[in-house]
């Protein structure tokens, strides 16, 4: 670890809300434009083998000193409910947003409960609720549509349907981010349906899947917006991309900053990006090869508080 660089960042929270699931299995609303789940087939053993991957994951965080609040699913109607980062998200100076998801059964995950623990636990000011344009089929799913520089306060977004450009900009303007847009697909064209799969944004680094960017001159702007905001760009293959090299997330542990990915990510990056990353981070890998079924890995199952303690 670089002994010069800052201990605490806006961008690694040091708390985090995970949802254990009681009756994981994948969920076919979602498969219809979710490539990452294409050839997946259920096993009757994914809900329990899903329960201890959360909790394990859950007990290694917390023994680097990341502050967990654990949440339980017991229904049976909500089979992304692992995935809490796309209907909640939470920005310093106490501000929550709430958001409306395209699949109708993933707008079951929302949770009052959730809401109350931040609310008793943490400052909140106010919570913006944009669930209400689901009536109107706009959706933003949360930090799966968005991948947020807390500190040059830019909001990263795939064009999809899953992230409504009028609802972005709304986000943008009440929560002080400037958006940036862009198409992405893979190699056969098949769209990126949600942006954290796309990228990952640390503190002085940043994880990317470049040469998924349709536009060459889009491309190189974002690469120079990175860069020039103190990032070093680690470009990921498309291969690496799948196997969920993007979908991870820089958390503050007790002995600085941490970065969670799933041992699949951590497995597909080589030998040269992982020296550049433990430049900054220490790499902390969490196996959760069933959840990963679904869609997601490490990035979609944390949803990141970025609220100050009542402590």
């Amino acid at each position: 670890m670089n002994s010069q660089r800052p201990l605490l960042s806006i961008q690694a929270p040091s708390a985090v809300v995970m949802i254990r699931p009681h009756h994981f299995t994948v969920n076919t609303e979602t498969a219809v434009d979710n490539a990452f789940q294409n050839n997946v087939t259920a096993n009757s053993s994914d809900a329990k083998f899903a329960y201890d991957e959360i909790t394990k994951a859950a007990n290694i965080l917390i023994t680097h000193g990341v502050r967990v609040h654990m949440f339980e699913d017991e229904g049976k109607q909500t089979p992304d409910s692992v995935f809490p980062n796309n209907w909640f998200s939470t920005h310093s100076g106490g501000h929550v947003a709430v958001y409306p998801m395209k699949p109708e059964n993933r707008r079951l995950e929302r949770r009052s409960d959730i809401i109350e623990m931040l609310k008793k636990k943490y400052r909140v000011q106010d919570v913006t609720d944009y669930s209400g344009l689901e009536q109107d089929d706009l959706f933003l799913e949360g930090t799966g549509a968005m991948v947020l520089d807390h500190m040059a306060r830019v909001a990263y977004a795939v064009e999809s349907d899953r992230t409504n450009p009028i609802i972005l900009e709304r986000f943008c303007t009440h929560f002080n981010f400037e958006p940036m847009v862009f198409k992405a697909s893979d190699e056969e064209g098949t769209a990126i349906y949600h942006t954290n799969v796309l990228m990952c944004i640390g503190t002085d680094y940043a994880l990317i899947g470049l040469d998924m960017i349709e536009d060459q001159d889009r491309r190189d702007e974002i690469a120079t917006r990175l860069e020039n905001s103190g990032k070093r760009v680690i470009a990921l293959t498309n291969d690496q991309i799948r196997n969920f090299a993007g979908n991870a997330i820089e958390l503050q542990g007790q002995d600085g900053r941490l970065l969670a990915l799933s041992q699949t990510a951590y497995d597909a990056l080589n030998k040269e990006q992982i020296s550049m990353l433990e430049t900054s981070v220490k790499l902390v890998t969490l196996e959760i090869p069933t959840i990963e079924k679904a869609g997601g890995s490490v990035r979609c199952t944390l949803a990141g508080i970025h609220l100050a303690s009542r402590r």
